[in-house]
């Protein structure tokens, strides 16, 4: 495709870019941002990506395959972290580029431990998230001066994923990094990830939101039932906890936690699938779920 008729062709690419950080970093906000529509979930809780998410942006001649990791987990050492990690590894054995994201003023010991688990050799765009959050904006040079010494990366941008702030520069600067080639996915396309992976993730987003610091390590949801009747879904979840106490939290008295987070859940669904949806939900004990690599298996981890 020519240039306003000046003669350059314009060149295609494509490739995977994995989004990297400890977790909280606002790793998802960003993908979010960048394909322009929530397909990955968000709470103020660690631990609240699982699993691999991909995003896809096609802009003009270019697009972006994200991928959006967990948080790189350096504590906890169950079955359920090992697995997160494992995602975080398997991301980066097969991607083009690496955004390695990190809270602007801030580089700690969990920071570092997520930085290391890239592979050398890697392509590395650091993103300075939540700029808008420094109270001081000229401790923002030094900071990106003292993150120049840490490691070679491709380029540095500071960004506000929340805000959208400097995206487009992002976006601009990790374009020129991608390999020469054709879109991998039609230019409509916004995830690989299909509608049930959708619906047992929007659940479990609401309920983290609702149980605050109650619940939300020892919880994750399972569909049972997904049905497709024009534009029906037909969906039954189960919420599945470790604890035969927990399952009273997350009912909550007269049932007003789980519908709440049920019916937040069904309005999100029904924005991202563009049809109605009834969902029906109740909880389940198994315990020891997060510490069973089987149990963690039959419930979606890789």
């Amino acid at each position: 495709m020519d240039d306003s008729g000046s003669g350059f062709k314009e060149v295609s690419r494509a490739g995977f870019v994995a989004i990297v950080g400890r977790p909280n970093v606002g790793k998802s906000t960003l993908l979010n941002r960048l394909v322009g529509q929530k397909i990955s979930i968000v709470s103020s809780k660690a631990q609240t990506t699982r699993h691999r998410v991909t995003g896809i942006l096609s802009a003009g001649a270019v697009q972006f395959v994200f991928v959006d990791t967990p948080g790189f987990q350096t504590r906890r050492g169950n079955a359920l972290n090992r697995a997160m990690n494992r995602a975080v590894s398997q991301a980066l054995s097969g991607v083009d580029l690496v955004f390695f994201v990190i809270e602007a003023g801030r580089f700690s010991d969990e920071d570092r431990a997520a930085l290391d688990a890239i592979p050398p050799g890697a392509h590395v765009v650091l993103v300075i998230n939540k700029i808008d959050r420094l109270d001081d904006k000229s401790h923002l040079l030094p900071f990106i001066d003292q993150m120049q010494r840490v490691r070679e990366f491709a380029e540095i941008v500071p960004v506000s994923a929340e805000h959208g702030r400097n995206c487009d520069v992002l976006i601009s600067a990790a374009a020129k990094l991608l390999p020469e080639g054709s879109p991998i996915y039609g230019e409509d396309e916004i995830t690989d990830r299909g509608e049930r992976f959708f619906a047992a993730e929007f659940l479990r987003e609401k309920l983290f939101w609702l149980l605050g610091d109650e619940l939300p390590y020892g919880l994750t949801v399972e569909i049972e039932k997904f049905e497709t009747e024009g534009r029906l879904r037909r969906i039954h979840a189960a919420v599945i906890v470790d604890k035969p106490a927990h399952k009273g939290i997350v009912i909550g008295r007269g049932g007003e936690k789980l519908k709440r987070a049920a019916s937040e859940a069904r309005i999100e669904m029904e924005k991202l699938f563009d049809g109605k949806v009834f969902l029906e939900t109740w909880v389940k004990v198994r315990s020891g779920w997060a510490d069973s690599e089987r149990a963690l298996k039959s419930l979606g981890y890789e």
